[in-house]
């Protein structure tokens, strides 16, 4: 977001759109999306202006992939800057990410088992079937 000044202290020389900028940018980009659709609402080429001026001037898109990678799922490959900390916290996450290979692992045993036993059931009673037509048939 940018750190432009509030709309009462932006010159007077500056004219409405660049005051409207200033607003908009003070308030920040849910500012902006909302007179996008407001735009699109009233006007639908005053929200297509809107809209293309978000993307070329790169309001839109204004985050950087750094500031995405602090996000709370990666902080945990961050280094906190105490090692003792940070080789219990890596044990920990060995051990975790163990933990889940061996329950994966698991889940497939038992999901081949429930398979198998399904497998014999659908065998056992196709025989018992097959043996029932062979006794209707002799006799």
């Amino acid at each position: 977001m940018s750190t432009i000044a509030a709309p009462a202290s932006v010159p007077a020389r500056m004219g409405w759109f660049s005051r409207a900028e200033a607003w908009l940018d003070n308030k920040g980009k849910g500012a902006w999306i909302a007179a996008m659709v407001l735009g699109f609402i009233f006007f639908w080429p005053v929200g297509l202006a809107l809209l293309a001026y978000m993307i070329w001037s790169k309001r839109m898109f204004n985050k950087s992939c750094r500031s995405r990678m602090m996000s709370p799922k990666f902080t945990a490959m961050r280094s906190s800057g105490n090692a003792a900390f940070d080789a219990y916290k890596n044990e920990t996450l060995r051990r975790l990410e163990e933990e889940q290979e061996n329950f994966e692992a698991f889940l497939e045993r038992l999901r081949e088992a429930k398979d198998k036993a399904e497998f014999d059931q659908f065998m056992d009673e196709r025989a018992k079937t097959a043996k029932e037509s062979r006794e209707t048939e002799d006799a």
